[in-house]
């Protein structure tokens, strides 16, 4: 069975990199070479993975790594710290201007 991984990198700048992979070795070690020099890391070298989840289907791995992909940064180490509590708190929206926010008119 082929397995496939969603990943976070934390760059040396505190920034995050997510990506997926049926490679996650392999995939590690051209990051850390800068193999590609339009790839967002390749800058940002020294890379640290702080987080991986293992699928058995692309499909469900790709749809994870597109979700996670919009997330802050924030809320990208609070997964890899596994501070899931912290993960709704920061899904909140702290707009005024979001209607949790506003009064009720009758």
């Amino acid at each position: 069975m082929k397995l496939y991984y969603v990943y976070i990198l934390e760059c040396f700048d505190g920034l995050t990199y997510t990506g997926v992979t049926n490679n996650i070795l392999k995939r590690l070690e051209q990051h850390q070479k800068g193999l590609n020099k339009s790839c967002f890391t390749y800058r940002r070298r020294l890379l640290k993975l702080i987080f991986q989840q293992e699928f058995n289907d692309i499909e469900q791995a790709i749809h994870f790594e597109k979700k996670i992909k919009n997330w802050s940064g924030k809320k990208k180490l609070a997964i890899a710290n596994g501070e899931y509590d912290l993960l709704q708190i920061l899904s909140e929206c702290r707009n005024v201007s979001h209607s949790k926010y506003k009064p009720e008119t009758k």
